[in-house]
């Protein structure tokens, strides 16, 4: 009896132990799933997170901290917010392609190093970029397949980032201030103009337009004046001639003096 109740007792606390260690793994294993079509791997030595195609429409949140590569391509992103891969002080290599994006925060890329060698950004629905979302970043960037609108700050941003070979030709004018423009390569367009200058002429012929019609206002308004005030005084000599001579006399005696 003494060995059966010796062999019940630690066969129960065998039980709660093999319990808790089976609970320990399944929360391990959740804390540390990724979204539907994600995967972690090595890749010729590098740590690469994919979501490739994985119908995600935002930055997944739980990305590995020592990935290396990550691929974000063929999803439905249409935003990237700031700060969205801070937490990504390894990265290298950074591929956002082939979604819908048409607004990246200022901030969006903040926390990466300079590591990082690749950006894509190609085939989105980008038409305008803030060029300083690429302040303190080395990658070269693939802008190709966005409907840009070609203006001074396509331009400020084509002058900050390096491009990948290539694909400047990719970045066509889907629109522009100018219509012959459209559906013409950025890059050539630039070479025969600049669309910064533009800017500052149109800038300052508008100011220019402002000030002339100010003037014109006051101008018009002196006119007016003074010719109210010349109707005004034709009227009041009218009136002083009608008035029989001894009133005219002190009207215009009274006149005198209130003048003087």
């Amino acid at each position: 009896m003494p060995l059966v109740d010796w062999l019940l007792r630690h066969s129960v606390a065998m039980c709660l132990l093999l319990q808790s260690f089976v609970l320990m793994s399944f929360c391990f294993h959740s804390a540390t799933t990724f979204p539907k079509g994600c995967y972690h791997a090595d890749e010729e030595g590098y740590k690469t997170f994919r979501c490739s195609n994985a119908q995600l429409t935002a930055i997944p949140k739980d990305i590995p901290n020592d990935t290396n590569k990550l691929y974000l391509d063929f999803n439905q992103i249409a935003f990237i917010p700031n700060d969205a891969f801070q937490n990504l002080p390894g990265l290298v290599e950074l591929d956002l392609s082939h979604n819908i994006i048409t607004r990246v925060e200022i901030g969006a890329f903040r926390g990466l190093s300079e590591n990082v060698r690749s950006l894509d950004l190609s085939s989105n629905k980008l038409a305008s970029v803030n060029k300083d979302i690429f302040n303190n970043l080395k990658a070269k960037a693939n802008l190709s397949g966005n409907p840009w609108l070609c203006d001074c700050t396509l331009q400020q941003l084509i002058k900050k980032v390096e491009l990948v070979a290539g694909s400047s030709d990719g970045i066509v004018c889907a629109a522009s201030t100018q219509e012959e423009h459209v559906g013409k390569p950025f890059l050539q367009l630039v070479g025969d103009m600049d669309f910064c200058n533009i800017y500052k002429k149109t800038t300052d012929i508008a100011m220019l337009v402002t000030m002339f019609g100010w003037f014109a206002m006051v101008i018009s308004y002196l006119v007016y004046y003074v010719r109210q005030n010349q109707e005004d005084a034709r009227r009041h000599l009218e009136y002083l001639k009608s008035l029989p001579s001894k009133q005219r006399k002190s009207e215009d005696s009274s006149t005198i003096s209130t003048v003087v």
